[in-house]
């Protein structure tokens, strides 16, 4: 009932300020001594020089790499599904913030439906997540991610000239990555989100079974598809209102024309 009651009130703010405030929160710096041991509710590299927060992702992959089950963090991971599924997605997640910006820059657009594409996100969890780690005993995804680069790469290398003499192909590799995807984000929305990220992919089966979850009124929707052109993952949520794409923004319920989309009561 609590989560339903503060889904009500999301509908009627702003969304980016929250974001932009979760945004700071999160790289606060001077925090980072009481709570770099919280994993974030959102996606936000743990090297970055402000960031207060651990990245889950990361320590997902230091306990695959020790070979420990990490029943702290997956308890954290899944509170935050179980009270909102992928909301955290939509509200909290630096990262996501991050594209929501990019996209507005106005440059012609790809309106791109994830279909089956959208499993990658769990092949990327299991495999360059759980079993790479395990096995090679290195953090490959974090190897390989635009937010880390884009967040602890480029900055720490910015302030620290030492590093520079160490910079390898690993570290061109990941530029190559992060400017592709730079560039994606600004055409297609949330590309990062849909097809690769593997904290979305751990909080995307909670959208059937946690606190907040969505309803259609068949009888009220025409499926004119007002929904997908505000939704920030491109979806007609009249499909599927509980679809393990959905982030939880909760924008189509505010601007449906029929007002037919409304959070289920729990």
């Amino acid at each position: 009932m609590l989560m339903t009651r503060l889904a009500s009130w999301l509908v009627r703010i702003r969304r980016w300020p929250v974001q932009l405030a979760s945004t700071f929160v999160i790289n606060s710096y001077f925090l980072a001594d009481t709570l770099k041991a919280i994993p974030c509710w959102g996606f936000n590299c743990y090297a970055c020089p402000v960031a207060s927060f651990a990245c889950p992702i990361g320590t997902l992959q230091h306990f695959a790499i020790i070979h420990q089950i990490p029943f702290y963090v997956l308890g954290v991971i899944g509170l935050a599904g179980a009270l909102g599924g992928r909301m955290s997605c939509g509200w909290l997640c630096p990262f996501g913030f991050f594209q929501d910006l990019l996209y507005k820059i106005p440059l012609p657009k790809w309106h791109l439906r994830v279909g089956k594409a959208g499993l990658l996100r769990y092949l990327f969890l299991v495999v360059l997540v759980g079993i790479i780690p395990y096995f090679a005993l290195e953090p490959w995804f974090c190897k390989l991610c635009p937010a880390g680069m884009l967040e602890g790469g480029i900055p720490v290398v910015l302030t620290v000239p030492d590093l520079r003499e160490q910079i390898g192909w690993l570290y061109f590799l990941k530029l190559v990555i992060l400017v592709g995807f730079l560039g994606w984000m600004m055409v297609t929305k949330r590309p990062f989100c849909r097809y690769v990220c593997p904290l979305g992919a751990i909080w995307s089966p909670f959208n059937r079974v946690s606190t907040i979850r969505l309803e259609v009124d068949q009888a009220r929707c025409t499926e004119c598809d007002h929904c997908r052109r505000v939704c920030p993952v491109d979806l007609s949520i009249y499909e599927d209102p509980n679809t393990d794409q959905c982030i939880r923004c909760l924008a189509c319920i505010k601007d449906c024309p029929r007002q037919a989309i409304r959070v289920k009561e729990a």
